[in-house]
């Protein structure tokens, strides 16, 4: 597995002392750092259709603070100001391998709490004003300097500048300010204040921010998916009707009636833990509306792939996959893939550790599986359903 990010740091410390709680930073986390991106491969990306995209004009454009969203014409970029703006693309790792395979460094995270990776550009001063996140993010300075002005603790109610096109805190006042360089990496938890601006022309800045789903989000998923598990035949019913005192009234025996179909029901829901665990599993892996796993155009054989990863061509993960498992104490698990299940026996269970949570597979993580029929035909099925792909450039590890 890759190095951790954090130093001398141990992840559990890390856990235990900063995550979700104070902000960190630390130099050379990635020392002789190399972008994966160039200032003008985001530029491209920016102007592709199925890209999310923004560009922030903080002076120079139609008003202060002018935001506008993509795709972009790419001569946009011809008539921007020469300084004090940020473009920024949302789901780099979806876009380039060589982004995702960072999302590997914070394995000491779940991999489904991992969102995905945005990268911002700006010239000298650039920047989309002191903010807050709902969600634990890293930045990782990936080109240039960025001077950072951050806060120590959250921010429970936040002040807003009216009427401008970005949510902009409308009093910050740093608790520290530091410069970052290529390599250097600050983590922030949610609500804590920050203001990154741009000291150079070259600045590139790489976002790996969490999910956070909101329990008002949760709460909608479970209840939408636990309608369907209820049976369309099963109907109210009054068989022992009592007879109403008054045509308008709502009796007490209906209310009482109600209120045991629905306590037995959400009961029956909320006492299956298998059933909540399976719902849960599918949530996290469904992928965004519109995103879709593309079918390899030539379907590749099971001795085919044998033969590749028997000589050294590793996997990486599909611009649309989603993985997750669960294990079972018998020793089988459930593999989930962008939101459906998929049942594993006790011989092919152990592929899902090694494929599951991962940007990058080297070959030699799978090879000793290979000689199993079951596990050959689940890999071959997730590369020729696009949710793994062949990664030349990964050799056995």
């Amino acid at each position: 597995m890759p190095d951790s990010p954090l130093g001398t740091l141990a992840p559990r410390d890390f856990l235990d002392t900063y995550w979700q709680s104070k902000p960190l930073f630390i130099r050379d986390a990635f020392p002789d750092f190399v972008s994966p991106v160039d200032a003008n491969e985001l530029a491209g990306l920016a102007c592709e259709p199925d890209v999310e995209s923004r560009i922030i004009i903080e002076e120079g454009g139609a008003h202060p603070w002018e935001l506008r969203h993509g795709p972009f014409d790419p001569s946009v970029f011809q008539t921007l100001p020469e300084t004090h703006w940020t473009l920024l693309v949302q789901e780099v790792d979806r876009l380039l391998p060589g982004a995702a395979a960072l999302l590997d460094h914070f394995d000491f995270v779940p991999s489904w709490r991992l969102d995905d990776i945005m990268v911002s550009y700006a010239p000298k001063g650039g920047n989309v004003g002191a903010h807050i996140d709902n969600y634990d993010v890293f930045l990782l300075q990936a080109a240039g300097e960025r001077e950072w002005g951050i806060g120590h603790t959250p921010i429970q109610d936040e002040q807003i500048v009216p009427d401008l096109d970005v949510r902009m805190l409308a009093d910050f006042t740093p608790d520290e300010t530091l410069t970052a360089r290529p390599g250097d990496l600050l983590y922030l938890p949610p609500r804590v204040a920050h203001h990154g601006i741009s000291q150079s022309d070259d600045c590139l800045t790489i976002s790996v921010g969490f999910r956070a789903p909101s329990h008002r989000s949760l709460v909608h998923s479970f209840v939408q998916d636990a309608i369907q598990q209820i049976p369309e035949q099963a109907r109210y019913s009054d068989p022992d009707r009592p007879l109403p005192a008054a045509p308008g009234e709502l009796p007490v025996y209906d209310r009482e009636r109600a209120r045991k179909i629905i306590r037995a029901r959400v009961r029956s829901l909320l006492s299956d833990d298998e059933a909540l665990d399976d719902w849960f599993a599918r949530t996290i892996t469904t992928p965004a509306p519109g995103r879709d796993a593309s079918l390899r155009p030539e379907p590749l054989s099971p001795e085919a792939l044998r033969d590749a990863l028997n000589s050294g061509t590793g996997l990486r993960r599909g611009p649309v996959a989603h993985l997750a498992y669960v294990p079972h104490d018998d020793g089988t698990a459930t593999l989930y893939v962008n939101g459906s299940a998929r049942e594993l026996a006790e011989a092919t269970a152990p592929v899902a550790p090694r494929i599951a949570g991962r940007a990058r597979i080297p070959a030699g993580d799978l090879v000793d599986l290979l000689d199993q029929a079951p596990v050959q035909k689940l890999l071959v099925q997730l590369v020729n359903e696009g949710v793994l792909e062949l990664d030349e450039e990964l050799g056995a590890a």
